[in-house]
């Protein structure tokens, strides 16, 4: 199956080993300086092979046809594209965030509806082998009653990360601590307390990067529909490095928590009854290069499952939309000083830039 990636920066080299795991043809790749589509070629196993590289993702587009085409841009352009990509009816990966405004979002999902495509948002973490364990011990009741829930997010990002690239941190291109870093968290968090989430409060500051536009510390809290609440803590101010990514789930009948670097390894399994592989569970610690984990190969395995046999991806454009919806929603909370009913219209990180024109958070 014939496959491009349009950008090629920090996350582009997960998306091309993902498609080269799974058997994928790669036909080309594209960024706007080219130089970064050859940096990139070098660091794959397509060192030396004469892989096309464009600066023009639509000419790549229409001289490629390709059966899949991912999107790891920066933030800001990934609507555009995946619009451009359902119009050729291309099925698409998108990085996350999936866009930056509600009205992109809802359009995508709505186009790749009407067009019956797979769109996939990019949230890999839902495939690390300790939150399928969560997942399915959820799902089989194992828990019980939620009543609440966390995710805590406690990275570093310093100044030097910021100016590989001057869009990070920017409202017009990506957003802040909680858009980039905490979304994979908070789209697990969504995604484990039944997704029907009604009510975000939120609160944001940038303490430490006096250099973005955007937040490096949020915290919010969300009530869902089912009565249960949950809390989220997103930070790039984690002094020395990165500290954590946990996931808490609080049961009736049992407590969840993962931890490690991207919510890869167990760290409490706690029932009122064992049951057969707990105790294989409990020690369950995936290895991952970086906070990015392993979960690219697995992701892109069910979007090819997807464009064969004709359903929608397990994480699909609604579900992007939806952790998309709690990152805005946290930010109107702070914009507003209030509590932030859902679901959310109308709102995007750019009435952030418009309304605080520059003022602290």
């Amino acid at each position: 199956m014939d496959y491009v990636l349009i950008g090629c920066g920090r996350i582009a080299v997960n998306h091309l080993r993902a498609a080269q795991a799974n058997g994928l043809t790669v036909r080309a790749v594209c960024d706007i300086v080219p130089q970064n589509a050859e940096t990139l070629l070098q660091k794959t196993e397509f060192a030396g092979q004469k892989i096309p590289v464009y600066s023009d993702y639509r000419i790549m587009l229409d001289e490629t046809a390709p059966a899949l085409a991912a999107i790891a841009t920066e933030s800001g352009k990934h609507a555009a594209i995946a619009l451009e990509c359902i119009a050729r009816k291309i099925p698409v990966i998108v990085e996350k965030p999936i866009a930056l405004s509600m009205t992109d979002a809802d359009e995508i999902a709505a186009r790749a509806a009407a067009a019956n495509l797979p769109v996939c948002a990019c949230h890999q973490n839902r495939f690390n082998e300790a939150v399928r364990q969560a997942r399915c011990a959820l799902e089989n009741g194992r828990l019980g009653k939620l009543s609440h829930g966390a995710v805590c997010v406690r990275w570093n990002r310093n100044r030097a990360y910021y100016e590989q690239a001057p869009w990070r941190g920017t409202w017009a291109q990506d957003g802040g601590a909680l858009m980039n870093q905490s979304i994979h968290g908070i789209d697990l968090l969504r995604w484990m307390m039944g997704g029907d989430a009604v009510e975000v409060c939120g609160m944001t500051r940038r303490c430490f990067h006096d250099y973005l536009e955007a937040e490096d510390t949020g915290l919010a809290l969300v009530r869902f529909a089912s009565g249960a609440i949950a809390s989220i803590e997103g930070t790039t101010n984690a002094f020395g490095g990165n500290l954590e990514e946990t996931l808490t789930l609080f049961g009736e009948h049992g407590l969840i928590r993962l931890s490690g670097m991207s919510a890869n390894q167990v760290d409490v399994w706690r029932f009122e009854t064992d049951s057969p592989g707990d105790e294989e569970t409990r020690r369950l610690a995936e290895q991952t290069q970086n906070v990015y984990g392993n979960g690219h190969r697995l992701l892109y395995a069910d979007m090819l499952h997807a464009i064969e046999y004709g359903h929608a991806p397990l994480i699909g454009a609604a579900e992007g939309r939806n952790a998309l919806e709690l990152v805005l929603a946290v930010y109107k909370s702070q914009l507003t000083g209030r509590p932030v009913t859902l679901p959310l219209r109308d709102f995007s990180t750019m009435d952030m830039a418009r309304s605080l024109k520059g003022c602290r958070l």
